[in-house]
This record gives structure tokens, C-alpha cells and sequence, in this order.
């Protein structure tokens, strides 16, 4: 990996699939990450003013910001699509954001969500990208992974989440992965919620066992491409 892009739902998603492979290769591999759509709004009602929902997602972008500044990524772009109305939109749309930066960004790796999840944007997420990411002449991606994010994934009771690809992390980069999930005041929460310090640490550690370490981050490697 010399390049890599992210491509997450929403602000925080990147960090809880792909925090430690970001502290792990954050000297050695280029990252940018984009999110697609805000994370706030779906929490409002009608009754709340447009003031409060806008605040509250400039709020959850500035802690996005905040988080990947502790990964040491220089590169992100916020679109802020409506949070848990990416169904409403033709996903067409979201196609062409995510081919475009496939186009400048130029990257060698693409991570995107898990088509195994509870959470309807990150599906579609998933789907747009695949879709962004099919065999093309010259294209420069080689490989393409699916993440897991806490609190969603792991609730999809069937069809489950089932990785073919580990990155062992040291625990300095299970805590970075931590501190920068921190960061999103809004969405962490004492354990047994699984956006906690004991919920990344415990996930971490479920990941080494499988694949014989301490610790680690899964990933499914669904699309490699070989060039010769």
C-alpha cells in the first residue's frame, strides 16, 4: 500500500474500521478519507430548527477533523449527504463523488464498509463503491477491502462478517485507534457499549486470537486486481 482510500458513511466509521491500520502505516502510506454523509441529522426531528441539526453536524465534522489530525492524515473531504437518508438519493449520485476521487486521489487501495451490516447507509456505502471500483483500463487500484465498525456490524445477527485479512497491530495503535474515537465526544460511551475503550480493546483482541497475536484489525478482502 502506497495510497489508500477510505470511503466511510459517516465521520467516525473510518476510525472504528480503520484506526490501527492507520496508526500502524501512518509514516509509510498516503490516506485520505472521505464520508459521504454527515452522522447527525437522523437524530432530529421535524420539530427541531435547522440551526440545531447544522450545528450539530459541523460539531461531528470538527471532531472528525480533530481525530484524523491524531492519525497524522492530511487528506479528508466531508460531502455531508443527509445522515440515514442515503436511500433517498439515486446512488448514481454517490457513485460519481466516490469515482471522482478514485480519479484525483489515484489510490492503490480502497476501504469501504462491509455489505454484512445493520446500518442501511453503510450499505449502500458499500454498494456505490463497488460500483466506483469495477475492473476499468488503467485504473490504479489493486486491491479492495471491506471494514467492520463497532456497533453495527457485530449486530447483524446473520450473515456475518468474516474476514480473510488481518493487520496485527502493537497496542500503541489500539490506543491511538482509542484516542482519536474519542475525539467524537457524541458518539463514545462507557463499556459494555461497544464505541468504548474497552470495546476496541476487547474487538482487538478477538481479531489477534483469530489470526494468532495480540492484537489486530480485520478486514475481507473482496476485489484484487493483479497487473503484469
Amino acid at each position: 500500500m502506497k495510497k489508500v482510500l477510505i470511503i466511510a458513511a459517516h465521520p467516525d466509521d473510518d476510525i472504528l474500521g480503520c484506526g490501527g491500520l492507520m496508526s500502524k502505516y501512518r509514516e509509510k502510506v498516503s490516506f485520505k478519507v472521505i464520508f459521504i454523509a454527515e452522522g447527525s441529522s437522523c437524530r432530529y426531528s421535524l420539530s427541531d430548527t435547522n440551526d440545531q441539526i447544522n450545528n450539530a453536524i459541523q460539531e461531528r465534522n470538527t471532531f472528525g477533523v480533530k481525530a484524523l489530525k491524531l492519525m497524522g492524515v492530511k487528506y479528508y473531504k466531508f460531502y455531508n449527504l443527509p445522515c440515514g437518508r442515503l436511500d433517498q438519493i439515486p446512488i448514481i449520485e454517490i457513485n460519481k463523488i466516490i469515482e471522482k476521487e478514485i480519479h484525483d486521489f489515484k489510490p492503490d487501495t480502497v476501504f469501504t464498509h462491509s455489505f454484512e451490516d445493520t446500518n442501511n447507509d453503510h450499505l449502500i456505502v458499500h454498494r456505490a463503491t463497488q460500483m466506483a471500483t469495477r475492473p476499468q483500463v488503467n485504473s490504479s487500484i489493486k486491491k479492495v477491502f471491506t471494514y467492520e465498525v463497532l456497533s453495527s456490524t457485530e449486530w447483524r445477527f446473520t450473515k456475518t462478517f468474516s474476514p480473510n485479512y488481518f493487520e496485527f497491530l502493537s497496542k500503541k495503535d489500539v490506543e491511538n485507534k482509542w484516542l482519536a474515537l474519542k475525539e467524537y465526544k457524541s458518539e463514545t460511551k462507557d463499556f459494555p457499549y461497544p464505541r468504548s475503550k474497552d470495546g476496541i480493546f476487547s474487538l482487538a483482541k478477538y481479531r489477534g486470537i483469530q489470526s494468532a497475536t495480540y492484537f489486530a484489525e480485520a478486514f475481507t478482502l473482496i476485489r484484487e486486481f493483479t497487473k503484469t
